[in-house]
């Protein structure tokens, strides 16, 4: 008996995904992010940015945008769709929202946040202690979800994943290129954007589940023809949906972001050194190693946060490492790599980087 529909959020079925994934990571990731592996991280540095809260402006229930500017008008680095920044908050909270406003436009940079109760205090700092002129610290943008601009196009957004989607969009359109939108959520009050996608006059389709019941992962990719790209951003379950669904759809790529890295597990403090520097970062038992690294080497290249990709892959010149990925071969880390987003090292143990 064949196995029940899977819906786009994600009830039990067998992922099949890894030789796709394994495919593409092994052609466009490494191809795209290769420049940055090879110059010094020193070099391309890039330092914080003290920016103001120009305007706020609500952009459904429980959401708010913020249009970040410099104090005195300047203008801003360029930035690609898929692009991030790094939120320092004036409580010492650091956050990474997408931006989801036009590249074209230097003179600022905007933001959309969702209100979340149950999380860790940074959504509801944001909705009540940044009222316009607010200044903040900011790193970036970078871009850890970049768009390939493929000629066949499936954007799929769940309720506030729809900020790195919407630039994509309108890259999309701008190019000429076969696309097509679901943006997906529990009402259509709850849905941010609406009205700037419908200016876009190409294929978006709004699928709120009181209307339409939860969307089903797998006639949403069935959907296209042959060779289409996938980018999906939303919440966990219903990525899961998607990448179960992938492996017998016609698409021939799948790029996604997840609001969040998945729970480390077990989960020991250990040393990360850096060998060119000499620099010895502590780990937490409940960060990665990725966390760690990023904040010491801002261009340390990463994407998927779970060890599919690949592109977070560091070389370990002493140490013990615990392998968590699903990436590399037996050689690869008998040779000393190690994807640093999911791999750690036993209990107080040091690993050396070549970094």
């Amino acid at each position: 008996m064949s196995s029940p529909p899977l819906d786009l959020y994600g009830r039990p079925r067998a992922d099949r995904l890894m030789r796709a994934l394994t495919a593409f990571g092994d052609t466009y990731i490494p191809f795209s992010t290769r420049p940055r592996r090879r110059r010094s991280p020193a070099a391309r540095a890039v330092p914080p940015l003290t920016l103001v809260v120009a305007a706020r402006r609500t952009e459904a229930e429980g959401v708010v945008s913020l249009r970040l500017a410099a104090p005195d008008g300047a203008r801003l680095p360029a930035w690609q769709p898929g692009a991030h920044l790094d939120l320092q908050l004036p409580s010492g909270r650091r956050r990474q929202y997408s931006l989801c406003g036009d590249p074209a436009d230097r003179t600022a940079y905007r933001i959309a946040v969702r209100r979340i109760e149950t999380g860790g205090g940074g959504s509801v700092e944001v909705h009540d202690d940044l009222p316009e002129g607010t200044r903040l610290t900011v790193k970036g943008p970078r871009n850890a979800f970049p768009f390939a601009a493929e000629p066949r196009v499936l954007l799929i957004a769940g309720g506030i994943g729809i900020t790195p989607l919407l630039p994509m969009a309108r890259e999309a359109a701008r190019l000429g290129l076969d696309w097509r939108l679901v943006h997906t959520g529990r009402s259509r009050a709850t849905l941010p954007f609406t009205d700037e996608l419908r200016q876009l006059r190409g294929p978006v389709e709004i699928l709120a589940d009181d209307e339409h019941g939860i969307p089903d992962a797998s006639d949403l990719l069935s959907r296209d023809s042959a060779g289409t790209a996938v980018y999906a951003c939303g919440p966990g379950p219903m990525l899961d949906g998607i990448r179960a669904a992938f492996d017998d759809s016609p698409a021939a790529g799948l790029h996604f972001e997840r609001f969040a890295p998945a729970p480390i597990r077990d989960g020991r403090p250990f040393e990360l050194q850096l060998a060119r520097s000499g620099r010895t970062l502590t780990v937490p038992a409940d960060r990665s190693a990725l966390d760690v690294l990023s904040e010491a080497v801002p261009a340390a290249a990463y994407s998927c946060r779970q060890g599919f990709c690949g592109v977070c892959r560091q070389r370990v010149l002493a140490g013990p490492v615990e392998h968590r990925d699903r990436r590399l071969t037996d050689a690869e880390r008998t040779a000393g790599e190690m994807l640093v987003c999911v791999s750690r090292a036993p209990e107080g143990e040091r690993l050396v980087l070549d970094l």
